[in-house]
């Protein structure tokens, strides 16, 4: 039998037709019939990497990051799908017309496959059913001010009946944990006193905000039937909540990015505003209950919250500035660097998120679509700006050294990203949870 790719590896060949693994073998059982044969030998092979929580902004602030960067910076990085969250783009993903025009734009534009969370906001649980008809995979709220204007934050009502449909739905509701009334107030109290530093940013947002918020999701959801996700973990407190949580019978997951592990409060004075994420970076003894929970399983699944932004906006003190890590692209050479191995990746950034939202992926078997990276996990690099295929190519991580090489991304079968580079023409599909 004749198929479209072999690839070789230590521990067995994989042929790839029609865009799935059509067969798994001993290394040597397939021969070389095939148009393409890729000797994987010395990489690990993993599924195709899902980030669970980017940012593209398009339609409306393509000038952000669009469809076209946004997706071969993942391809770069070793993904192969990425889930757009409902803010950021105008309009926002609120209800059906404007889930059309986001697919509109990424449809054609997209380099790796694609999926969309529904917004939740005040007024819009009228437009939850439309929106799992459209196939989003969950609905996202903000329990704080989300920086967009046309985004407005849940009050409990709005949380409590979004998440009661959530729950008819059959679809997981993400939220944004920090406590509206603290991190209000005590912004307002550093401003009006001249604090205006990334340290002062970070005081007026502490970790309590972030478990309150944390809890009051939990006693809703758990009132509504609701599946719970809480995105963005930042604190190893908030993480021992979720794990008490799950332990009492919760459906409730949370995922945490790599900054949250690699870098610290004070790394973000150092760094300033390219540093600067709600929530914020935490003290080194929160990232290590972090780190702690990313080893025990507390935490499902890691993923980038690339939230980009021009760099014009990364100017001014540290509350004006935008809140937003560019990191899609980095994920997985970060947590190389972190001391997280092949095997590690595979589960949080590809088989958890995909078991989570019902997605396609995190499988190499017969049948499976062919979504693959090549990694070889060993070598270390300074990270240069040069290297990003972001809009505007600036991170946190640029100067620091990361672990692995990215020698290959493919979607179904065909290479989307060859050491560590996007190649080829867009090939990205709208997926929906199965």
């Amino acid at each position: 039998m004749s198929f479209d790719a072999i690839i070789r590896s230590r521990s067995a060949d994989l042929a790839i037709a029609d865009g799935v693994i059509a067969a798994r073998e001993e290394p040597g059982a397939l021969g070389d019939d095939a148009r393409e044969v890729i000797d994987a030998r010395g990489l690990d092979i993993l599924p195709g990497l899902i980030d669970a929580h980017v940012h593209f902004n398009d339609p409306g602030r393509a000038a952000w990051e669009g469809w076209g960067s946004g997706t071969r910076a993942l391809a770069a990085g070793g993904f192969t799908c990425g889930v757009d969250m409902p803010l950021n783009s105008d309009p926002p993903t609120i209800d059906a017309p404007a889930f059309e025009a986001k697919l509109a734009t990424a449809r054609g534009s997209a380099h790796v496959d694609f999926a969309f969370w529904g917004g939740l906001v005040p007024g819009s649980v009228e437009h939850m059913d439309e929106l799992a008809a459209c196939g989003v995979v969950g609905f996202k709220a903000f329990m704080a001010d989300s920086g967009i204007d046309d985004f407005p934050a849940c009050d409990d009502l709005t949380l409590y009946e979004g998440m009661c449909r959530a729950a008819v739905l059959g679809l997981p509701v993400a939220v944004h944990a920090e406590s509206a009334v603290i991190v209000r107030e005590l912004g307002l109290r550093a401003l009006a006193e001249g604090r205006t530093g990334m340290a002062d940013f970070a005081a007026s947002r502490p970790v309590a905000a972030e478990v309150a918020a944390i809890a009051n999701a939990l006693a809703i959801a758990g009132e509504a039937g609701c599946a719970l996700h809480i995105v963005h973990v930042s604190s190893g407190r908030a993480a021992v909540l979720v794990a008490e949580a799950r332990a009492a019978g919760a459906d409730v997951t949370c995922e945490t990015c790599p900054h949250y592990l690699a870098l610290t409060a004070e790394d973000a004075e150092r760094i300033g505003a390219l540093a600067k994420c709600a929530p914020p970076l935490r003290n080194a003894q929160e990232r290590h209950g972090l780190r702690r929970a990313v080893r025990d399983g507390t935490i499902d699944y890691i993923a980038s919250d690339h939230s980009p932004a021009p760099p014009r906006m990364k100017e001014g003190h540290a509350f004006s500035a935008w809140g937003g890590v560019s990191g899609c692209q980095t994920t997985a050479r970060v947590l190389l660097a972190e001391g997280l191995t092949s095997k590690d990746l595979a589960f949080l950034c590809s088989v958890g998120p995909a078991l989570r939202l019902g997605l396609p992926g995190g499988r190499i078997e017969p049948g499976a679509s062919a979504d693959l990276l090549l990694l070889d996990p060993s070598p270390t690099t300074v990270l240069t700006a040069g290297e990003l295929e972001y809009r505007h190519p600036h991170s946190p991580f640029v100067g620091r050294p990361l672990r692995g090489r990215i020698a290959r991304t493919l979607l179904r079968g065909r290479t989307v990203a060859l050491n560590g580079a996007s190649v080829g023409e867009p090939l990205g599909r709208f997926v929906r949870p199965v």
